[in-house]
């Protein structure tokens, strides 16, 4: 169960409208998503994030597929099943494929068990990893 009630545009305040304004123009979409109406709650946190995730997810050097790609994986090694599903969902519109996917998936796995391993026995950095 929610911790919050999502605020709908017909509800919602000046600062919050003009920043689901910008998600609907940027995205190209009618309606915004959860994920901004239940932070909406607080108009600053709405304004930062919206600000944070147009910065990071505009493509630069690395293409909006990628970014879409690290957001699935750090989503799935988070839990974070909101996430996952938007961002597998966005990064199959711009043509993850399945296999693509299960790669990424196993890329996390891997990762995240080496971190497991890393953490537990407290591995020293061997020295040429140093500074």
């Amino acid at each position: 169960m929610p911790h919050s009630k999502p605020i709908h545009y017909a509800d919602a305040g000046p600062e919050v409208r003009a920043v689901y304004d910008e998600i609907k123009a940027t995205r190209g979409v009618d309606d915004i998503n959860n994920f901004w109406k239940h932070i909406a709650n607080h108009p600053p946190t709405l304004k930062h994030a919206w600000e944070s995730v147009k910065e990071a997810m505009t493509p630069g050097k690395l293409d909006s597929l990628f970014k879409e790609m690290v957001f699935v994986a750090v989503s799935a090694s988070n839990g974070c099943e909101y996430c996952l599903r938007c961002h597998t969902d966005a990064a199959r519109k711009q043509g993850m494929t399945d296999e693509m996917l299960g790669e990424l998936i196993a890329v996390v796995n891997v990762a995240t068990q080496s971190n497991i391993l890393a953490n537990g026995y407290q591995i020293p950095l061997d020295d040429d990893l140093k500074d």
